[in-house]
């Protein structure tokens, strides 16, 4: 890493070294050339900023066992990954040492261009990005189910892997994002399919100006910078993410292509999200969600299973949401959750093949808004995407918890042929 790159401070960075400067000289006298973490994590709190992860990471600032240097005089050298090359200009000429008297070959000479020109792009973070992405807190996020337990699990910045099953839009991935957030912890985001492959992680070669230059992928980045990588309906994934094996232990990774060992920074941890429990689905709901390695999987040490909300939290989400929309409908609220519990509940006999998530209880509820509070016609449209005989028969148990809905109403509405018009010559199109 020495010789590698020429980095430049942050505003943060120069911070810290500035509260490094005043701790030396006002509190604690420091040899900044030989301090420990606990000296960093005084240093950092003595002026109310982060841990300088940026600092123990880098191994030109490593001053001894568990001893770090603080560059107060400035960043360390760092130059880009050399390209052996050679070359003769014309006329030169070659000369074999070997034969006595040889004379050189005129006018061969081997030009200076490589083939494949590498050039490493890595920022002060260790990344390709300087831009912290942790989560905004989003005021609508109501915790429930296993949401402490992640909270605390990330907040720790331990590694510890864990592995979030449940059916689809009851909140896993807002979830993690949100106890993120809370915990104030950078979040990667990867959304895995079939197709995502060794290069999609951990990073690969692109072509940028002519040139061949080597991107760090999600992975790397998060090991880099300390952060929480979340792998994304992780189920759908094929064997090629056996390549995270040994990031899945905390060991670090190799990156072969650019000779580089990338070990994890302190706090970075990962979290899966899935539908199944990595050994596929027989319900033929989840589609691709194929069966994942076992020693795969027996690198996470738990596996929480989020469950839909309770009927009191759901309409506390939907309450919410209609705040946010500016509506106050709370027997509406009452009726959704109720329709959308029994629903659930009939999924779970195997009477029905589809449910009612949260997820597409907030999608009423933006049309709630959207066709001026029509309750059947926000319910009808956003289950359009079933099938006929589901459609109709979650459509009808709704009449029968809304008593105030007609099954006249669920009937579409009829458009005029504007060839057969009485309302007057003036047609909008």
């Amino acid at each position: 890493m020495g010789e590698r790159f020429k980095m430049s401070f942050t505003s943060k960075q120069m911070a810290f070294i500035g509260a490094a400067r005043v701790y030396d000289e006002n509190v604690v006298a420091l040899d900044l050339n030989s301090v420990s973490k606990i000296d960093l994590q005084n240093i950092a709190d003595s002026a109310g900023l982060k841990f300088p992860h940026w600092i123990t990471r880098v191994n030109d600032y490593k001053a001894g066992r568990g001893l770090w240097s603080i560059p107060v005089n400035g960043a360390p050298t760092k130059a880009s990954v050399p390209v052996k090359n050679f070359a003769l200009k014309p006329g030169e000429g070659l000369v074999d040492s070997t034969i006595e008297g040889s004379e050189p070959v005129k006018n061969f000479a081997i030009k200076p261009v490589p083939a494949a020109p590498v050039t490493v792009i890595e920022m002060t973070k260790g990344g390709t990005s300087t831009v912290e992405n942790i989560p905004v807190k989003d005021n609508l996020f109501v915790p429930f189910g296993n949401f402490s337990d992640v909270h605390s699990i990330l907040k720790s910045e331990m590694f510890y892997p864990i592995f979030v099953t449940g059916l689809s839009g009851n909140g896993k991935t807002f979830m993690v994002e949100q106890a993120c957030a809370k915990a104030k912890r950078e979040l990667f985001r990867v959304n895995i399919t079939i197709e995502t492959d060794e290069d999609d992680l951990l990073g690969g070669f692109r072509l940028v100006n002519g040139e061949t230059v080597w991107f760090d992928g999600p992975v790397v980045e998060a090991m880099k910078k300390g952060s929480v990588l979340l792998l994304d309906e992780v189920d759908l994934a094929s064997t090629k993410i056996m390549c995270l094996q040994p990031v899945l232990e905390g060991k670090g990774v190799f990156l072969k292509k650019i000779n580089e060992w990338v070990e994890c920074a302190e706090g970075f941890n990962i979290v899966a999200t899935a539908n199944t429990k990595g050994k596929g689905d027989d319900t033929g709901n989840f589609i691709g969600a194929g069966v994942l390695n076992e020693a795969f999987l027996e690198r996470f040490p738990i596996t929480v299973e989020q469950e839909y909300p309770t009927n009191a939290v759901e309409k506390k989400i939907l309450e919410k949401i209609f705040d946010n929309l500016g509506l106050s409908d709370s027997e509406f609220i009452d009726k959704l959750v109720n329709w959308a519990d029994i629903i659930r509940k009939t999924y779970v006999e195997g009477a029905i093949d589809e449910l009612i998530t949260t997820r597409r209880l907030v999608h009423i509820s933006n049309a709630y808004k959207i066709f001026n509070m029509d309750r059947i016609k926000s319910i009808s449209m956003c289950v359009n995407r079933f099938d006929v005989e589901t459609k109709t028969a979650m459509l009808d148990l709704y009449t029968k918890v809304d008593s105030d809905v007609s099954p006249a109403t669920t009937e579409p509405e009829s458009v005029t042929d504007p060839s057969t018009d009485t309302l007057g010559d003036e047609v909008p199109w």
